[in-house]
């Protein structure tokens, strides 16, 4: 082409970050959408690569692009940018590309992933939000008590001038919390980090996801989560042949909750596989789905008709969850504004009680 080479020098920093999740999900999106359009696949890899603003993406999508038409095995070549658009959508794509059903598995993936955002931002403002307003609430009571009351308070004193009932209260509060700071940080933070500690490591995050089922209202919304993640995930790569075990596998890893997983690979597949229960019988005994979940499979296996029916209990539970989780975030944002009411105006008859003090007058007992 007229060009010399000089030099070939290594990279310093060969960094590759990885493209945001929202991208990953347009793109398979857009996929599913262009392959019920009956566009080649290269073409629309092609298309994508160019029309992404992501330089990770795109650059991933162009080397899939490359070693699909250098004749490469489909999960293999999807399963080495499984860093970049994440373990189960790689390995769902790399099972699609060797099916006769591209356009379902796409959609089914899209489906999961979008479910998947909608209900991480959901939870964000059913949990996290909430969570971030009451402690910077709490914070600020707390500098309120601890500095600026007591600065006022104390002046009264010096005077020997006798506090309200709540005043006083207040004020010994005050002295408590400013006598006891470092303890009271301490086990702060000694709980803050104990429980970031139990949430990232492994076992922690499996005896979460054990109790948390237990939770009221949110436990439940979450379990059903996972049984619908694994019920969308089996009617994707069900087939009906011997190849079910590796289907059911996949959708425990896919469902986002460790103990669900461990339950259906240590007890339901080596039941199917060593005692030859069928697929109801062994999910029963994990102990983890919902007693309706169980019957709407068992009717669909009697009929021959699981891989629809399972798709049946993934949209029930999705518009449940969906449903009951805006209720929930409805009823946590009245809670809350309630809870600031209540603290406001608490402080505020705090702060009038100082108004109405009378000192006593000089010579009056």
């Amino acid at each position: 082409m007229g060009y010399t080479v000089m030099s070939i020098q290594k990279k310093l920093f060969d960094i590759k970050l990885k493209p945001p999740s929202k991208d990953v999900v347009m793109f398979i999106r857009l996929s599913a959408d262009l392959l019920r359009e009956k566009l080649p696949y290269d073409e629309i890899l092609n298309l994508l690569s160019n029309d992404m603003d992501n330089k990770s993406l795109k650059q991933t999508l162009k080397e899939i692009n490359q070693d699909l038409k250098d004749g490469k095995d489909g999960e293999e070549v999807f399963g080495k940018q499984a860093d970049a658009l994440g373990k189960f959508p790689a390995h769902m794509l790399g099972v699609a590309s060797k099916s006769g059903n591209m356009v379902e598995i796409y959609e089914s993936t899209a489906k999961f992933l979008e479910r998947n955002e909608e209900f991480k931002k959901n939870l964000k403002s059913a949990l996290i939000m909430p969570a971030v307003v009451m402690l910077a609430l709490a914070g600020a009571v707390l500098f309120y008590v601890a500095y600026i009351f007591p600065e006022t308070a104390n002046m009264f004193l010096k005077f020997d001038i006798e506090l309200p009932p709540m005043t006083a209260a207040t004020l010994k509060l005050s002295h408590m919390l400013q006598a006891n700071a470092l303890y009271i940080f301490g086990v702060v933070v000694v709980i803050a980090v104990t429980f970031a500690k139990l949430a990232t490591s492994i076992r922690g995050r499996f005896l979460l996801s054990k109790y948390m089922i237990r939770i009221p209202v949110i436990g439940s919304l979450m379990h059903k989560t996972s049984i619908e993640i694994w019920c969308r995930v089996f009617h994707s790569l069900y087939s009906g042949s011997g190849e079910n075990v590796e289907a059911i596998r996949i959708a425990a890893e896919a469902c986002r909750s460790p103990y669900m997983e461990q339950r259906i690979k240590e007890v339901a597949i080596p039941m199917m596989l060593k005692e030859g229960q069928g697929l109801v019988e062994a999910l029963e005994k994990t102990g983890v789905f919902t007693k309706n979940a169980l019957s709407r499979l068992h009717s669909g296996a009697e009929t021959g008709t699981i891989r629809e029916t399972a798709l049946q209990v993934a949209n029930y539970y999705e518009k449940e969850t969906t449903h009951k989780l805006r209720n929930i975030i409805d009823l946590i944002q009245v809670v809350i504004a309630l809870a600031i009411m209540i603290v406001m105006t608490a402080i505020t008859i705090i702060s009038s009680e100082t108004a109405v003090i009378k000192p006593k007058m000089p010579g009056v007992n």
